[in-house]
């Protein structure tokens, strides 16, 4: 019998490595001897019994050589170690879309109705990697833009991989956390929204004028008062100025701080929509300002940039921009409300010329299955009006007007929230033209599905 055992056990472990087997095919194996005759039933159990063993001692082997452990969750996959000093979590992401007739904002007379474009693009295809290190309160974030979308007749490079968040918390205390790096600065909510929890497929017209985008500087933020009437956050924070990757050209910072009160004692996550069913009411009322003298009169996810109509020509500082915001939100029970009235002036050193800029955006969603079983629970239904007082692009001394109209609808799939979600939205755009004295409108249609894993 001994001979026997010895070997069958030689022939499962050499199966084992070979052909990686497992408990369930090693016991398959044995079961398959004793049926042959090769083992009796009692020679097949000391063999398993000493299978599980050897099996025990490997996992105890691995888990001391290898003490990680792995997860997925919200923030993708998760990798940590036993003590929980270290941390990474990464998650990819990919945004699909078709746009018709055009995959932007019109802004110009020009742009209305001029060649219809039914496009398919990657709008974002991201990597994000998050964690700690050393300490749970000492974080870190990194996110890829692997391939953004462009145009026809641009190079290839504005469609290479790009580093567009890195940055490192010093969060030990609440009541203020220390920020380095480059990231969306906490100016306004629509913007440091991700654009993967948004309530519809893309921000509002009011956004490309009126963001402060990412920047690269030093920032400290906290929370006060916690769970009282006068619960309130703060963000106050020195940067570049300059954008998303470039270096400051002068001795100049812009500079930022924000002030948020959080009215029912409780914090509002940067996220829209109520997909998560806030079971008590929870609210938030913000202002900020924001002040920067150099080449820029706009910010991007691609850097510095300039409004229509005004131009930086040379890197020396050219513009005075100073601009403030007013925004608030609301969350319960699978409704959600947010709007922000922006103010902007932007003044020319060589001219000495002031032109002011005003505009903003409303929108609420809702999930009607809260009022009407019949509808299904994973749709949201959402509207949206948002509008822009800027110069004309021809005379900065005549203003246009332009105007948003939106109705959106998200469908959220497998109980992923907006990690897997499908978005359908239909807007109606308007401008007025006060130079040309012309009026122009357009509809357009976006389908969108936007999942991480």
């Amino acid at each position: 019998m001994p001979n026997k055992i010895l070997v069958a056990a030689v022939a499962l472990a050499t199966l084992a490595l070979s052909a990686n087997v497992y408990a369930d095919s090693t016991q398959d194996l044995i079961d398959a001897l004793i049926t042959k005759g090769v083992l009796t039933e009692d020679e097949g159990a000391l063999l398993a019994k000493g299978r599980k063993a050897e099996k025990k001692a490997m996992d105890k082997k691995v888990g001391t050589s290898l003490p990680i452990k792995l997860s997925h969750g919200k923030k993708g996959f998760r990798f940590e170690t036993e003590d929980g000093k270290f941390q990474t979590n990464l998650l990819w992401r990919a945004q699909l879309r078709f746009t018709t007739p055009d995959n932007g904002d019109p802004r110009q007379i020009s742009n209305f109705n001029d060649n219809s474009q039914n496009t398919f693009e990657g709008r974002r295809l991201r990597m994000k990697i998050g964690g700690h290190a050393y300490e749970p309160w000492l974080k870190y974030y990194f996110e890829v833009d692997l391939q953004p979308g462009r145009e026809v007749d641009d190079s290839s490079s504005n469609a290479s991989a790009r580093v567009i968040d890195w940055r490192i918390d010093v969060a030990k205390y609440k009541e203020a956390t220390l920020r380095v790096g480059q990231w969306k600065i906490n100016y306004n909510r629509e913007r440091v929204d991700s654009s993967g929890k948004q309530q519809f497929v893309e921000r509002s017209i009011a956004n490309r004028v009126f963001t402060i985008d990412r920047q690269v500087g030093a920032q400290l933020t906290g929370r006060l008062f916690k769970e009282t009437p006068m619960d309130m956050n703060y963000w106050a924070g020195v940067y570049t100025g300059e954008g998303r990757g470039v270096e400051n050209t002068d001795n100049n910072l812009m500079t930022m701080a924000r002030v948020q009160w959080n009215p029912n004692g409780r914090y509002l996550e940067w996220q829209q929509t109520d997909v998560d069913f806030t079971e008590k009411p929870t609210s938030s009322i913000s202002f900020a300002m924001a002040s920067n003298t150099g080449a820029c009169t706009r910010w991007s996810s691609s850097g510095c940039g300039n409004l229509d109509g005004f131009t930086s020509v040379s890197s020396l500082p050219t513009y005075e921009v100073n601009q403030w915001t007013q925004g608030s939100a609301f969350k319960y029970r699978g409704f959600s409300w947010q709007q922000e009235y922006h103010d902007k002036e932007v003044k020319d050193t060589a001219t000495g010329l002031t032109h002011d800029l005003d505009g903003g955006y409303a929108q609420a969603g809702y999930f009607f299955h809260n009022l009407m079983p019949a509808v299904p629970k994973e749709l949201e239904l959402a509207a949206r009006y948002a509008r822009v007082n800027e110069p004309n692009m021809d005379d900065l001394s005549y203003e246009n007007k332009r105007e948003e109209f939106t109705l959106g609808a998200n469908w959220f799939l497998y109980g992923a929230g907006h990690n897997n979600k499908i978005t359908a939205d239909f807007s109606r755009l308007t401008l007025d033209d006060t130079y040309q004295n012309l009026s122009a409108d357009e509809n357009r249609f976006r389908l969108q599905w936007d999942v991480s894993f």
